[in-house]
């Protein structure tokens, strides 16, 4: 009997992601009929049934959720062979896979692809911004390079290299600024109208924490999915929301207000998993964002958390 093949595993893959023969073949580019025959083909091989072809959608069986995994995880390990075999190392063509949690998209993302563009103009970037959480299984899966979240405890076989450390500030519209007090008393949060971050946001959960260990019971006008509709909302009303303070840096019509105690800040990091191949451009984005951190302004601090690497923190 004939051993399975590539084509029987990426097959198998597809119609487990698909749950579906018609849609897992047109994403293959083949025919209905040649994708049933493959995977009969393979249960033979193997001897055993892997799919569930009874109910309304395909489900993969016990051996075939068995099966499944270590096929994923060939079918990993080749790509990442393959970007290694492609991979220039002078820069001059490559591609990256980045992940980012949503704050970095509203002060982080823009200049720094502007500044690795202009360095390697060459190198394409695919950007998708997501929760920490899905950034570290996509890495573990092998579907991202990077990823920009923070650093502390991640799922097993993840690094962080600490970058810098995100400062949150309760941030209001430059105007309102002039009629507050220079440091604003935690207090005097309950009294003030806050725009903030839903609770699927880790942001929200950070300042809900805050707000819970200074018995603090906030004044919430208005919750919001997006960094940006927050910052259009403050900018044109007497509300003040709580955002990383960088964000004000590039935004004249913010201004941050000190809180007394100041939020607890967080440490940006990079994170990768641990022992994958690391692309001549994936080593070239982390230079030039450290190097960017330095331009913004950033002190470097000692390393704080992870497996390697120089860290940084925002000047106060």
């Amino acid at each position: 009997m004939a051993d399975p093949e590539l084509r029987h595993l990426r097959y198998l893959m597809a119609v487990a992601n698909h749950a579906n023969f018609t849609r897992a073949a047109e994403a293959l580019h083949i025919s209905q009929p040649t994708l049933s025959q493959q995977i009969k083909q393979l249960e033979r091989i193997l001897g055993v049934q892997l799919l569930d072809r009874t109910g309304r959608v395909v489900r993969l069986t016990d051996a075939g959720t068995v099966y499944s995994e270590h096929a994923r995880r060939i079918l990993r390990d080749l790509a990442a062979g393959e970007r290694a075999v492609n991979d220039v190392q002078d820069l001059s063509r490559g591609h990256l896979r980045l992940g980012l949690t949503p704050t970095f998209t509203a002060y982080l993302i823009g200049p720094l692809t502007a500044e690795f563009n202009r360095r390697h103009p060459g190198i394409t970037l695919a950007i998708r911004e997501m929760s920490q959480d899905r950034i570290e299984a996509a890495l573990l899966a092998g579907e991202l390079d990077l990823g920009i979240a923070f650093a502390g405890s991640h799922l097993p076989g993840i690094t962080a290299r600490s970058w810098f450390t995100e400062v949150l500030s309760l941030v209001t519209c430059s105007t309102n600024r002039q009629s507050m007090p220079k440091i604003l008393p935690v207090k005097a949060l309950e009294t003030t109208e806050l725009a903030l971050l839903s609770e699927d946001f880790a942001t929200r959960n950070h300042i809900d924490a805050y707000f819970a260990r200074h018995d603090i019971a906030p004044r919430i006008t208005v919750e919001a999915t997006s960094i940006q509709a927050l910052t259009e909302i403050v900018q044109r009303s007497p509300l003040a929301t709580v955002l990383p303070e960088a964000i004000t840096h590039d935004h004249l019509q913010l201004a941050p207000v000190p809180v007394d105690p100041p939020l607890s800040a967080r440490t940006a990091a990079l994170l990768r998993r641990q022992g994958a191949y690391e692309s001549a451009a994936a080593r070239a984005f982390s230079e030039a964002a450290y190097d960017f951190s330095q331009t913004r302004g950033y002190d470097q601090s000692p390393f704080t958390s992870g497996s390697g690497g120089r860290g940084v923190s925002i000047r106060p």
